[in-house]
């Protein structure tokens, strides 16, 4: 067994979850000996409560690892396990990158600089019109544009980028075969017919608000920077910044309207001392000062 399917029936028992699962295969010579290793070997590698590592272990009766596989690969879905050279590198190294990726598509080249442009669902034209500006002229230089595939920002970024010629990245709150909202249908196949949608979610898995703030950690983590584009206080956009700042990931913000509520967000950036950028060339500059752009 491949360690994308051990890791697929890992996270399908109840209780183990992406953390646990990791530290259980650490403990037991990795995924596929963890997934074959008797109950005993588990509850002395004590990384969950007892009674969760036995309802776990209990469960494994019930599970099939290939079954697993064959109903991704139905779907129209690949998948791609963090311990396998495809793995994006830059994820790898984020305090908690996921186990296994699902996409459709495919990943980019990642010798090039990957930038996110992420922002308010609510933009402004302002928001609009700089977010597409920005996203295409990054495509057109060969950078790769990452989001959320969100009304507002997310959407101007990607389509921005693919009126571009380029190659754009998609990272999703819920299972790579579902699309929300479903008015983005059609820019989510464009996506998977020129660039990727990636989730940490298998086939099937519904959009949950739950979902989107622990997608940002992915989309952090997949970037060389953050590009923020309108933004309210508290916003899934200023998550991702916090996230990627985390990950030693380069923040930058455009100036927008202060009278607007979407502009506070980025005043509050501005101030922390995010640098201010406007076009390619402001983003370019900001990378190189961090040693960043994935070369």
């Amino acid at each position: 067994m491949d360690a994308g399917r051990a890791w697929m029936a890992l996270l399908a028992l109840p209780g183990l979850g992406r953390q646990r699962a990791r530290r259980l295969a650490a403990a037991l010579g990795g995924p596929a000996a963890a997934w074959r290793a008797p109950a005993e070997d588990w509850l002395a590698a004590a990384v969950a409560p007892r009674e969760v590592l036995l309802r776990a272990a209990a469960a494994r009766d019930r599970i099939d690892p290939e079954r697993l596989a064959r109903r991704v690969a139905a779907a129209g879905v690949d998948w791609v396990a963090w311990d396998e050279p495809a793995y994006p590198r830059r994820l790898r190294t984020i305090p908690d990158p996921p186990l296994i990726l699902y996409y459709r598509g495919r990943a980019p080249a990642e010798g090039v600089p990957w930038v996110a442009v992420v922002g308010s669902r609510r933009a402004s034209p302002y928001g609009v019109q700089l977010a597409h500006r920005l996203a295409g002229d990054m495509a057109a230089a060969g950078w790769v544009v990452v989001s959320g595939l969100a009304v507002g920002i997310d959407a101007a970024a990607h389509r921005a980028a693919l009126a571009a010629g380029g190659r754009s990245v998609a990272v999703l709150g819920h299972g790579p075969d579902r699309v929300y909202p479903e008015e983005h249908r059609a820019l989510a196949e464009r996506l998977a017919a020129t660039g990727w949608l990636v989730a940490e979610y298998p086939p099937g898995t519904p959009a949950e608000a739950f979902r989107f703030p622990e997608r940002n950690r992915i989309l952090a983590g997949l970037v060389d920077g953050v590009v923020v584009v309108e933004a309210a206080p508290r916003s899934g956009a200023l998550v991702t910044a916090d996230l990627a700042l985390a990950a030693g990931r380069a923040v930058m913000a455009v100036p927008g309207p202060v009278t607007r509520r979407q502009g506070e967000g980025i005043m509050e950036l501005l101030r922390a001392g995010a640098p201010p950028v406007a076009t390619w060339a402001d983003v370019a500059a900001v990378l190189g000062d961090h040693g960043l752009g994935g070369v």
